[in-house]
C-alpha cells in the first residue's frame, strides 16, 4: 500500500500536487487556527467558510478564478458580522448565525443558477486531487504570507488574543488586529477549500490547534506544533483517501480527530488516565 501510494507521486503528477497543497494547507490552517480558539472564534471560521460559498459560484458564473468571489465575499461577511456587533444590541453568535445562513443560503440559490453541480460539489467537499499547478502556487503564495504576517504581528495578536483590555491600555488599537486576524481567516478558508471545502474546513482551523493545546505550555510552541499537526494529518489523510478510494478532504479531517482524540487520552495536561 505504502509502495503504490510511493509509485503514484513519482508517476502522477495530479498527486504530488494533492500533496504539496494538503500539506501547505494544514500546516497554515493549524497556525491560524491557535488564535482563532484562544479568542473562542471557531464558530468565526466556520461562518466565513460557508460565507465563501456564493462568491465562489458567482466567480463561476462570471468566468473569472474562484479565489477572487471567495475573497470579497469572505471579507463581506467579516464586515457585516463585526458591524452587527458593534452597532446593535444583537450578541456576536446571533450575528453570524443570521450571516452565515443567509450567504450559504445564496450560496444554494447561485449553484442553481450556475447550473454546474459538478464543479461545485467539489468545493463544498473538497477535492485536493483536482488541483492544478496554478492553484498550487497560489496556495503556497498565500501560505506564505500568511505565515509571515503571523510572524511579524504574533507580539500584538498574542496580547490582543489572552487580554484585549491590557492592549488597549497599551495603546494597540485591537480593533485592527481584530480584522487583520479576519483577513488572514479568509486567506487560509479560501485556501482550504480545495482539500477539505467549505463544509470541513472549521476541522481544519480547530482540531489541530485543539490537539496541539492539549500539549503545548506556551503559543509559540502550541502554533509550531498545531502547524506540524495540521500537515501530518493532511498527508496522512491523503495517503487513506488515495489507497482506499475514499474522500481525501473527509480523510484528512477524521485522521485529525482521532489524533485529536489519542491525544485526549494521553496529554500531560488532561491527565486523564491518571484520573
Amino acid at each position: 500500500m505504502i509502495a503504490n501510494f510511493i509509485e503514484g507521486l513519482q508517476e502522477f503528477h495530479f498527486l504530488q500536487n494533492a500533496l504539496v497543497t494538503s500539506v501547505v494547507i494544514g500546516a497554515v490552517s493549524g497556525m491560524i487556527g491557535c488564535f482563532i480558539i484562544l479568542r473562542g472564534m471557531s464558530l468565526m471560521g466556520d461562518a466565513i467558510s460557508h460565507a465563501v460559498l456564493p462568491g465562489v459560484a458567482l466567480s463561476y458564473i462570471l468566468g473569472i478564478n474562484f479565489f477572487i468571489g471567495a475573497l470579497v465575499f469572505g471579507f463581506l461577511a467579516s464586515f457585516i458580522i463585526e458591524f452587527i456587533k458593534g452597532n446593535s444590541v444583537i450578541k456576536g453568535d446571533t450575528a453570524i448565525g443570521i450571516t452565515f445562513s443567509s450567504f450559504l443560503a445564496l450560496g444554494v440559490i447561485l449553484i442553481g443558477v450556475a447550473n454546474s453541480s459538478t464543479d461545485l460539489f467539489h468545493i463544498l467537499f473538497g477535492n485536493v486531487l483536482a488541483v492544478q499547478d496554478i492553484d498550487k502556487y497560489i496556495t503556497i503564495g498565500m501560505a506564505v504570507f500568511v505565515a509571515v504576517m503571523i510572524v511579524l504581528f504574533f507580539k500584538e495578536l498574542l496580547i490582543t488574543s489572552f487580554d484585549p483590555l491590557m492592549a488597549q491600555a497599551m495603546g494597540m488599537n485591537v480593533v485592527a488586529y481584530h480584522y487583520l486576524l479576519m483577513f488572514l481567516l479568509t486567506l487560509v478558508s479560501v485556501t482550504a477549500m480545495q482539500s477539505v471545502g467549505t463544509i470541513l474546513i472549521v476541522a481544519m482551523l480547530v482540531t489541530p490547534a485543539a490537539t496541539a493545546f492539549l500539549y503545548a505550555k506556551s503559543l509559540k510552541t502550541m502554533v509550531l506544533l498545531s502547524s506540524i499537526i495540521g500537515a501530518f494529518s493532511s498527508f496522512l489523510g491523503l495517503f487513506i483517501g488515495y489507497s482506499f478510494n475514499i474522500a481525501v478532504g473527509s480523510s484528512i479531517v477524521i485522521t485529525s480527530a482521532v489524533l485529536f482524540l489519542i491525544s485526549f487520552f494521553i496529554s500531560p495536561k488532561q491527565n486523564f488516565i491518571r484520573k
